[in-house]
């Protein structure tokens, strides 16, 4: 049941969505929309089961509402999962994607997320009009990876200075898990900035272009998180700290581009227990999102940029937070984003 659900969080809206000729199995949440209407991406995946998408679905709204708060962007969160295999996409399933969107009127906004492209966003946005990330050459902002990447980057230099007291990237060594669009351009500004990178990925292409390009060493998947190394950066799935995991890192940061890299709040604190500094992943990992409500607030590439690097200060104020209050990072960012969605239902700006 969707309310007895661990992962729900008050959510405004769910919606199951199916299509039989195109065999769409999809998932909508609309987590909260006092800020404005539902942002958040497409994800297609093989998902075990309905009841792994349902949890997914509902934690990645939930944290897309945070996101869009300590980012400052005037939406809400929200996310659509798509149950099925990489190979079963196609343009009619795109398509009922779209329709199923459409349907919302315009409460949830998707746009590109894992398994799904930029060139996706224009089949689907062939029966909504409620898309964001459209290829540049049919009038989009085009791929929000550059952004996201560059607000890790950022992210990750602020927590450097935070936790080691460093003004430079040089020498830093970096364990960056997960080398797809985002990961490889972080790992891109990383070796530019003069890091030592340490990389994994599942797929062995990835890992020997991220080899040869920037001279990263590489070691297998399951090795990753047991790598000694002043940062990790979670670039792939979610969950990737949990308890077990929490207690065996060797890293004094862990800052990445992943949704929900703890398995539960508890993990976050466990992590500041042991004097490593999280960067909650919500507000390092903002800048695509940044990029791509600019293409409904009127942002141009410029503005955008300079909101997206304005996220070293967000995390900044609330590394000074936590200190203070004497909380994890992760219950930090959890309690600002409150606060500004209460401020805003107080005032009775609801976007919806």
């Amino acid at each position: 049941m969707i309310f007895e659900s661990a992962a729900f969080d008050g959510h405004e809206q769910v919606v199951f969505a199916s299509d039989r000729d195109s065999g769409l199995r999809a998932v909508i949440a609309v987590h909260d929309t006092t800020l404005g209407p539902a942002l958040g991406g497409c994800r297609l995946r093989a998902y075990a089961g309905e009841a792994e998408a349902v949890t997914d679905v509902l934690r990645l709204a939930r944290g897309m509402t945070c996101k869009a708060a300590l980012a400052g962007v005037p939406f809400g969160g929200g996310k659509m999962v798509v149950l099925a295999e990489p190979a079963a996409k196609t343009p009619a399933l795109l398509r009922a994607v779209g329709r199923a969107i459409d349907r919302l009127g315009g409460r949830y906004i998707t746009g590109e997320d894992v398994g799904t492209t930029v060139e996706d966003m224009a089949e689907i946005g062939a029966e909504t009009r409620w898309v964001m990330g459209r290829p540049e050459s049919a009038g989009g902002g085009g791929d929000p990876s550059p952004s996201t990447a560059l607000g890790c980057f950022v992210g990750i230099e602020a927590a450097v200075r935070r936790a080691l007291g460093r003004n430079s990237l040089a020498g830093v060594r970096v364990a960056v898990q997960g080398l797809g669009a985002v990961g490889f351009r972080l790992c891109r500004l990383l070796h530019e900035a003069g890091a030592a990178l340490v990389v994994s990925d599942v797929d062995p292409e990835r890992v020997a272009r991220c080899r040869d390009a920037l001279g990263a060493v590489t070691v297998e998947p399951e090795a990753i998180l047991e790598q000694e190394a002043e940062v990790l950066a979670p670039c792939a799935l979610g969950a990737v700290v949990d308890g077990a995991t929490a207690e065996r890192l060797r890293v004094r940061i862990v800052a990445g581009a992943a949704n929900n890299q703890l398995a539960s709040p508890e993990d976050g604190r466990i992590l500041a227990r042991r004097g490593i500094l999280y960067a909650p992943d919500y507000v390092i990992n903002a800048g695509g999102m940044i990029r791509l409500s600019g293409e409904l607030t009127g942002d141009d590439a410029a503005a955008s940029e300079r909101k997206v690097r304005a996220i070293a200060g967000t995390l900044e104020q609330l590394f000074g937070l936590a200190e203070a209050e004497g909380l994890a990072p992760s219950d930090a960012a959890d309690r600002l984003a409150c606060e500004r969605i209460s401020a805003a239902a107080a005032r009775g700006t609801r976007g919806r």
